[in-house]
């Protein structure tokens, strides 16, 4: 088996009992589950994909990221005037705070 460089795009499989090296996958699922899943209850394999689309952009656009210095990874504008107004997301699992 040829070894990947790093940054490559080959996909490398995690050793046998090895879960240590299955951290970010896990710590992603985890957070679909807890965030997003348990919360809905799922009619179908389009719905299923419906809510996973929904969480995506919530969690690539508004969501903070602890290691992104609680920013989110689409970077926006710090808004420091106006009225805070607080909007449903994804499907009114969770609330995103603004300002208008």
């Amino acid at each position: 088996m040829r070894k990947a460089r790093r940054g490559s795009a080959c996909d490398r499989p995690t050793s046998p009992r090895s879960p240590w090296q299955n951290g970010y996958a896990e710590r992603l699922i985890g957070s679909i589950r807890r965030e997003c899943v348990d919360h809905v209850i799922i009619v179908g394999e389009r719905h299923l994909r419906h809510v996973l689309l929904s969480y995506m952009k919530c969690y690539n656009k508004a969501r903070t990221h602890l290691s992104l210095n609680k920013d989110a990874p689409a970077p926006r504008a710090v808004k420091s005037a106006g009225r805070i107004l607080g909007r449903p997301i994804p499907g009114g699992l969770h609330r995103q705070y603004g300002r208008i």
